[in-house]
């Protein structure tokens, strides 16, 4: 804080600093503990996108062994342009809803089906490969199940990951900024304010040596004053004329 304007040292600025202080040390504890919880969470995060990506690959190749066997089960048509077609509405749909963790709005995806919309499919393959086709729409179901469990955790992977990166800002700017900056200046306010009872002190005392010696300044010359006026006083008695020397007129001797 060379470079910058001290604050006033008096006892007001000292305990506003010091409750600055008490402030900063508790939100550091505060963020601290939010750091940690999210670097679990986020540990936790990575280990379960690791197991659902392998799911999410086997998935995917399962559909894709499902939907040939439909094809193979359907006299080797290609059923992709006949489901289509016969899609109007959606059957599976998604909704982002939000997940509080450690005060962290972490978004989630979460997947519902209408059974009722996939009525318009079901007629497929009535003919021939109905059962096989059937298979391949639960199978894709799963797979976009995971697909969709994925996303949310990769969605909140990547949320997690920008908010640790925040706190840890956070924590080191109060742990190694904010925190040692109040310190010197709580240290240099006391400092300046010993500094201020020491010359208080000393003007205290040098006045009080001034009072003294004045005063004994003033007694001694009352002193000497006081001298001063009782030998005035004798030597006004000495030289008064004596009674004895006159002669008296009506005294005959």
């Amino acid at each position: 804080m060379s470079s910058e304007q001290r604050p006033s040292a008096n006892r007001m600025t000292l305990q506003t600093f010091k409750a600055r202080g008490a402030g900063a040390t508790k939100g550091f504890k505060l963020l601290k503990k939010k750091r940690d919880a999210l670097k679990s969470r986020f540990q936790f995060l990575l280990k379960d996108i690791v197991e659902t990506k392998l799911l999410v690959g086997q998935g995917l190749k399962d559909a894709s062994f499902a939907l040939a066997k439909s094809q193979w089960a359907n006299a080797g048509d290609d059923i992709t342009s006949t489901v289509v077609e016969r899609s109007k509405k959606p059957s599976v749909l998604v909704k982002l809803v939000a997940e509080n963790i450690a005060g962290v709005s972490i978004p989630v995806f979460k997947m519902t089906r209408d059974g009722t919309r996939d009525s318009s499919e079901e007629t497929l393959g009535i003919a021939h490969g109905g059962a096989v086709i059937n298979a391949t729409r639960e199978t894709y179901l799963k797979a976009v199940t995971q697909l969709v469990r994925l996303a949310s955790l990769q969605t909140a992977f990547k949320t997690l990951d920008e908010e640790i990166k925040m706190t840890s800002r956070r924590v080191n700017a109060l742990e190694y900024v904010i925190i040692p900056r109040i310190e010197d200046t709580i240290h240099y306010i006391i400092l300046e304010m010993d500094e201020q009872s020491r010359e208080e002190f000393f003007r205290v005392k040098k006045v009080v040596e001034k009072k003294k010696a004045k005063l004994l300044k003033e007694r001694i010359e009352q002193e000497l004053l006081a001298g001063a006026k009782s030998a005035v006083n004798v030597v006004n008695a000495i030289d008064a004329p004596s009674a004895l020397g006159q002669k008296d007129a009506d005294v005959i001797f």
